[in-house]
């Protein structure tokens, strides 16, 4: 029989003293979520934790508790006797550290991308949870492990963060099952929701002003394309981490079943967005198509030497086949 993969990397966890926790590179609120509540589960169990982070987290997510506490660069993998990469689809995106990472025995993965590519020693990936904070939440009961308020926090802000506020198409019953439960823990609604989505300072509300005038559609106004070029951040003063949730805007057009969203977040490099409506447009599978990954209804991809120019024709020619006709 089939061990059961999360009571394995329970059974797992519970034996190890030194863990690292790692996420891919620039995390997003899920990612950064997860590492952080999963570390102060674990901590809360008398584990020593190391957050290893490539680089500093965006400041848009100073407000989770112990997001200071990430540490940036490898400790000495010698002493940790286990790692747990979490809400990383593919082993690619660990970073520039990868192979020393995946040279830690045991490897314990949690994920829920459906486009999820296999790697480490234990997996437990799930495509039909809403975000990987549900997954630590379920985790922290099969550890039996107290959860403190402020991991209740960073879990509650993956889970928001991840369905959009619950209303992506993922959003299932145990989404709601959980939120339920780490309220229980203290966690307000309201001040989530407002450190998530109210949080513009001015030079990123004027790169969204810049970035709206890119607007362009396509496809009988299906899909919806913005883009932001090197030169807007140049005059705005903002971050390429500033676009956080850019993507929503075009994908809020009443006609729009696609939105596309190219960055360049540095010379040379391209990353890309996309989101889509209901279940008949599976942007998944477009990005698998450029190297990237993720959700039917959420997924992305970079490309090296290219341009926002050279890219966003070939991006629009594998798009439009998905809308024609519908």
């Amino acid at each position: 029989m089939t061990p059961n993969p999360l009571e394995a990397i329970a059974a797992t966890l519970k034996n190890a003293r030194r863990v690292l926790i790692l996420t891919h590179v620039h995390p997003d609120a899920d990612a950064l979520g997860s590492q952080l509540g999963l570390g102060k589960i674990l901590a809360g169990m008398g584990k020593e934790v190391v957050l290893y982070s490539e680089e500093k987290a965006s400041h848009l997510y100073d407000f989770l508790p112990g997001s200071d506490l990430l540490t940036v660069g490898l400790p000495d993998l010698a002493t940790v006797d286990c790692a747990v990469a979490l809400d990383c689809g593919d082993s690619y995106r660990l970073g520039e550290a990868r192979e020393a990472l995946l040279g830690i025995h045991p490897f314990l993965v949690l994920d829920h991308h459906a486009g999820h590519q296999d790697f480490g020693d234990l997996r437990w990936v799930d495509p039909t949870r809403a975000a990987t904070g549900e997954m630590v939440y379920d985790l922290a009961m099969a550890l039996e492990a107290e959860i403190p308020p402020a991991a209740a926090y960073c879990l509650y802000a993956a889970i928001v963060a991840d369905t959009g506020s619950f209303k992506y198409s993922s959003t299932s019953a145990d989404t709601f099952r959980v939120a339920r439960e780490l309220l229980a823990y203290g966690v307000k609604p309201a001040e989530v929701a407002g450190k998530l989505f109210d949080n513009f300072s001015l030079n990123r509300l004027q790169l969204l002003k810049l970035v709206l005038e890119t607007l362009t559609l396509h496809g009988d106004h299906k899909i919806a394309m913005i883009i932001a070029p090197n030169e807007l951040f140049a005059r705005t003063g903002a971050a390429p981490a500033d676009t956080e949730g850019f993507i929503n805007y075009p994908r809020a057009l009443d006609s729009v079943k696609i939105a596309a969203f190219l960055k360049e977040a540095e010379k040379g490099m391209v990353t890309v967005s996309l989101r889509s409506k209901g279940t008949a447009y599976d942007v998944a599978k477009v990005a698998a198509r450029f190297g990237g990954g993720g959700h039917r209804n959420a997924a992305g991809f970079k490309m090296r030497d290219t341009t926002i120019d050279e890219l966003s024709p070939r991006l629009l020619a594998e798009l439009l086949p998905l809308t024609s006709g519908r």
